[in-house]
């Protein structure tokens, strides 16, 4: 492998991580010896000052992780601010229904439901205080974090308690897809004829 390729696999890596990531394993995913790591890190820490860029990779124990340089934290924390405060999403409010009916739940079990990647969505939630950590399984492998609901979510969707959540309508309150296909018809040509 090239070094430009492996300068490349290195930054893809630590970009993508987002978390401190250990030397040996951050050779491992860009498939170069650990003494090259180092190298490359150097290399791109003084690409990114020649640059005039935000970011720089620091070294945290024996672990890497890119990151914003301090003199950029307050357009950081500006961006996150306005983030917080940003309207909830349609996939939001899924995962907020999913967990607050179903909790304590895991994101995998989220995820199930919603048939689509969960994490980031749940993230946001925590980062809002919607949601919180409440614990890990102990009776499932991996022993995954249980998420629920906080009293910040009560006081955001005007809740007394969990209790006062409407029910969840079943099967013979909701109608299925040819029903609604029959009722748009009536209702486009001036009811039924029956």
């Amino acid at each position: 492998m090239k070094f430009s390729e492996g300068m490349a696999a290195v930054e893809a890596v630590l970009f993508a991580s987002g978390d401190p990531i250990e030397t040996d394993k951050l050779a491992a995913a860009a498939e170069i010896e650990p003494e090259t790591v180092i190298r490359i890190i150097d290399r791109l820490n003084d690409r990114y000052k020649e640059q005039g860029s935000a970011l720089v990779i620091g070294k945290l124990g024996e672990s890497w992780q890119m990151m914003t340089r301090p003199e950029y934290a307050r357009y950081v924390k500006s961006a996150l601010e306005t983030r917080r405060q940003a309207p909830l999403t349609q996939a939001a409010m899924e995962v907020l229904a999913i967990v607050a009916y179903n909790q304590p739940v895991t994101r995998g079990f989220v995820e199930q439901v919603r048939g689509v990647d969960s994490s980031g969505v749940v993230k946001s939630l925590v980062e809002r205080n919607l949601l919180e950590e409440h614990g890990r399984l102990e009776d499932v492998p991996g022993r995954p974090i249980a998420y629920r609901t906080t009293e910040n979510f009560l006081r955001v969707f005007g809740l007394n308690s969990i209790g006062a959540l409407p029910p969840i309508p079943n099967s013979t309150d909701q109608i299925d897809f040819d029903e609604y296909e029959e009722m748009m018809y009536d209702e486009q040509n001036g009811g039924s004829e029956g």
